[in-house]
């Protein structure tokens, strides 16, 4: 998924983003007793930690680090930042999306910091994922193709224009090479209405033309 418009780009990112304002956060004077009794009563996992002035973000701290460090007997008036983690993990608000997939990776959420380098907020795992599925276009597609090409300039307008000469595309993703065997994959979304008929016409042209269909998914089923 490319965006070439570093304006749309942003404006995506930030409609993703949970503000500070929204969130619950503790303060890096507060105790771990502190954070844990934020932790329960929110029902989180995690929250962030911010300085003093609540502008700079230092980490986060998880609950299950407070429950370890609880069962072991340690001391729940330290200051929160003895049990700080992910202090590096954050991304700017003008981060491109290639770098927030491989930045946000396992964590729950990946800290947003602002022009300044502020703590401007948070974005979530949930809604990157969310995001990725809407453009996919599955509520108004009926058939998703997995087609396997070389990699070799032209090939996009080569498959798209195949299967226009039948259907619109509500979608396209590409995902790149293959490690195994180096064949580019690329994802079509078939709008709603196709029918078997004109989806076998479509694969059939395809596989002439050299192009091989992996997989095909018939979103009718899963939905």
């Amino acid at each position: 998924m490319f965006f070439r418009n570093k304006g749309v780009e942003l404006m995506i990112l930030k409609s993703l983003i949970k503000h500070k304002e929204e969130l619950v956060t503790v303060s890096e004077n507060e105790t771990i007793l502190d954070a844990l009794n934020k932790l329960e009563n929110a029902n989180f996992r995690c929250v962030p930690i911010l300085d003093k002035s609540g502008k700079i973000f230092r980490g986060n701290i998880y609950k299950m680090h407070i429950y370890r460090h609880q069962a072991r007997g340690g001391n729940m008036d330290l200051p929160v930042t003895y049990l700080l983690k992910n202090a590096t993990k954050f991304i700017s608000i003008n981060a491109a999306f290639f770098n927030i997939f491989f930045t946000i990776k396992d964590l729950p959420y990946i800290s947003v910091l602002d022009e300044e380098n502020n703590f401007y907020g948070i974005l979530t795992h949930n809604s990157l994922i969310k995001m990725l599925s809407r453009s996919w276009n599955v509520d108004v597609g009926s058939y998703v193709l997995s087609v396997l090409s070389n990699g070799e300039r032209g090939d996009l307008m080569k498959t798209s224009k195949i299967i226009t000469k039948y259907t619109d595309i509500a979608s396209c993703i590409s995902l790149g090479f293959r490690s195994c065997d180096h064949m580019h994959r690329t994802l079509f979304t078939l709008p709603s209405g196709v029918e078997e008929r004109t989806l076998n016409r479509i694969v059939n042209n395809l596989e002439r033309k050299g192009f091989e269909v992996e997989e095909i998914e018939n979103l009718s089923s899963n939905f």
